[in-house]
């Protein structure tokens, strides 16, 4: 049996408070893990607050986990106790099914989520997973600030996976935010000409800083329009209604627009747009642990790390303020200290 102390929120909205949670004994296939640091992510906050209603309280947010192995069930492949690991959004699937089998265990339906499902996650002095979603740490990447790779880094690194995008292509990533920042630095190691939209004009030089060669101020229609035809793919890491069908037109012929912000409105597409161009749109969520394993070998490779903020957990709603306030640069990493 194992006693783990988290910090739970109980409601939608509340504050989160320390909780002693048992969680029994330790599956065949799990690992346990105790948390040295972990990521907060706006996904935490979405679930916290049930905005996608399908949170189960009390919810132990934190799903960018880093920590050390501490027990492992008797079937676990491949790690070992004291090893440095990481778990990201899922901790969890059914292994059986033709996205299992194929690697794409991510979008398996019975993925269990890391903070879903009566599943406690990483704001916690210990968490467990299973060990298929459990991935060590490349020795020569920080461990301290390497948490948000493992939800927002893998969320923008699979699509140059999955859609073969070659050094030779021209790549746009709108928003320079948690998500944002980390695209372009991974565009720019993959080798392409990158383009970054922002609404804001002071984070212009930081942009270039994260790896963007041009800038283009994402609410001037005129910009964007200057890039026509121009961007093999567009990444939009942001989460809020955008001008798609001017956004389409940078697009080249057989580009694509691909979403991996959680937009919730319905977005009006053109169809001629696409049909013309033979364009598409597309989303993906997260990656699978070998998309992450390669992510991570990726980053260590070209000295690839998020922009991170650290809080002690235990002011970890303090954290929370400072993420709703949008001054979080870029993102946040609470430091355990039970």
């Amino acid at each position: 049996m194992t006693q783990i102390q988290g910090w739970a929120a109980k409601s939608p909205k509340a504050e989160l408070e320390l909780i002693s949670v048992d969680l029994g004994e330790i599956g065949a296939e799990e690992v346990e893990i105790d948390i040295e640091h972990c990521g907060i992510c706006h996904s935490d906050l979405s679930m916290i607050n049930n905005n996608w209603e399908f949170t189960s309280y009390p919810i132990i947010p934190g799903h960018e986990a880093i920590g050390r192995i501490s027990a492992i069930g008797k079937n676990v492949k491949g790690l070992k106790i004291g090893q440095r690991v990481g778990v990201g959004w899922n901790s969890g699937s059914c292994m059986h099914c033709t996205e299992c089998t194929t690697g794409q265990h991510n979008l398996c339906s019975q993925a269990l989520p890391t903070i879903a499902g009566g599943h406690f996650g990483g704001f916690a002095n210990k968490m467990r997973a299973h060990w298929i979603w459990v991935l060590p740490l490349p020795e020569n990447l920080d461990a301290a600030s390497a948490g948000p790779l493992l939800c927002g880094g893998i969320t923008v690194f699979a699509p140059f996976l999955n859609f073969d995008v070659k050094p030779t292509h021209h790549v746009g990533v709108v928003g320079i935010g948690g998500l944002g920042h980390l695209g372009l630095k991974f565009a720019n190691a993959w080798g392409c000409e990158v383009t970054a939209f922002t609404t804001s004009e002071s984070k212009i030089d930081e942009a270039k800083r994260f790896g963007a060669h041009n800038v283009i101020t994402s609410y001037d229609t005129d910009s964007i329009l200057k890039i026509a035809n121009s961007l093999d793919l567009l990444l939009v890491t942001v989460n809020i209604p955008l001008d798609w069908a001017t956004l389409l037109k940078t697009l080249k012929p057989n580009g694509r627009l691909h979403v991996v912000g959680a937009v919730l409105e319905p977005m009006p597409i053109p169809a001629m747009e696409l049909i013309l161009g033979q364009k598409s749109v597309s989303g993906s969520p997260t990656g699978s642990p070998a998309e992450m394993a390669t992510m991570l070998e990726f980053a260590a490779r070209h000295n690839i790390a998020p922009q991170v903020e650290h809080f002690p957990m235990s002011k970890v709603n303090d954290a929370l303020v400072h993420l709703i306030s949008g001054k979080a640069r870029y993102r946040i990493v609470l430091d355990a200290d039970f």
